[in-house]
């Protein structure tokens, strides 16, 4: 009589060997140095106030000047000041502007529409911390005075990249349709594909669950679908024209320093015991830099 064979007895797959603890981003800013940081620049930093709190904005004119300036020009007629949170649209952005297009705001001494700085010479950009690791939309990518970039040498260009927490100018189709009238911030995964297609003015560095928490749109691209679900904004303030008492005093880890290079190898071969296996692989929009209260 035959003997029926059982199954094959499966191969014990052996654990991942345990990870030595190593230095963590906590351990690096415990151990940094006050040159390891730096202020935010009064003149470039923006304070959009919401019911829910303040966001703080900083600015980057070298990547921008144009439309930095007009953005600083809108700001200084308040022209942000009761507009409104538009849209909110899941694992996407959050975008700000006039909610009444029939009838927009009208605009004092600022321009409504500029051509876009999707580029800018490489000498434009005053430093340029290179990552080491591949990118795939850019020869080059690494961070520029704190703000995550990209290069193409060959071209001798250079840009701000689409990560988390990226303002951006909103515009048509045409490449001159945008001025900084309606801006967004992203809140979803890293949209690199934008990347030299829409003018980037900048980065949220303080305030972001504030936007990424608010309820999302019901309407087309994450726009409310009626007027009492816009967030009112109540006014967006250049850090240099608000009284010190009233400021956010915060501090951005220099990109260029040792410290940051530390933060980098801490998130690109994490250590035991939690981690399993080093990644030996880090994303120029998956390394958050730090920002901290200052000392008083």
């Amino acid at each position: 009589m035959a003997v029926q064979a059982g199954p094959a007895p499966q191969p014990r797959i052996a654990a991942p060997a345990e990870l030595a603890p190593v230095t963590t981003v906590g351990d690096v800013i415990k151990a940094s140095k006050p040159s390891d940081w730096r202020p935010l620049d009064p003149n470039n930093t923006l304070y959009l106030d919401i019911p829910a709190g303040r966001v703080v904005l900083e600015l980057a004119p070298d990547f921008a000047p144009k439309h930095v300036a007009n953005i600083k020009a809108l700001v200084a007629e308040h022209y942000y000041d009761g507009l409104a949170i538009t849209r909110a649209q899941d694992n996407w952005v959050v975008q700000w502007g006039d909610p009444d297009e029939k009838n927009p705001k009208a605009i004092l001494h600022a321009q409504r529409t500029l051509p876009g700085e999707f580029t800018v010479p490489l000498k434009n950009v005053k430093n340029f911390t290179r990552l080491p690791d591949a990118d795939g939309y850019a020869p080059q990518v690494g961070y520029s005075n704190g703000f995550p970039s990209a290069r193409d040498p060959q071209s001798g260009t250079a840009w701000l990249t689409h990560c988390y927490g990226t303002v951006g100018v909103g515009r048509d189709n045409g490449s001159d349709s945008g001025g900084g009238t309606e801006l967004y911030a992203v809140i979803g995964q890293s949209p690199r594909h934008l990347d030299r297609d829409i003018t980037v003015v900048g980065r949220v560095v303080s305030g972001m669950p504030l936007l990424s928490t608010l309820p999302r749109g019901t309407g087309p691209m994450g726009f409310y679908d009626s007027p009492e679900k816009n967030v009112p904004i109540k006014s967006i303030r250049l850090a240099a024209d608000v009284p010190l008492e009233q400021r956010s005093h915060l501090e951005v880890m220099r990109t260029d320093s040792a410290a940051y290079q530390a933060v980098l190898e801490a998130q690109r071969n994490r250590g035991g015991p939690w981690s399993k296996v080093k990644a030996g692989h880090i994303d120029v929009c998956n390394a958050p830099i730090p920002v901290r209260e200052a000392a008083k």
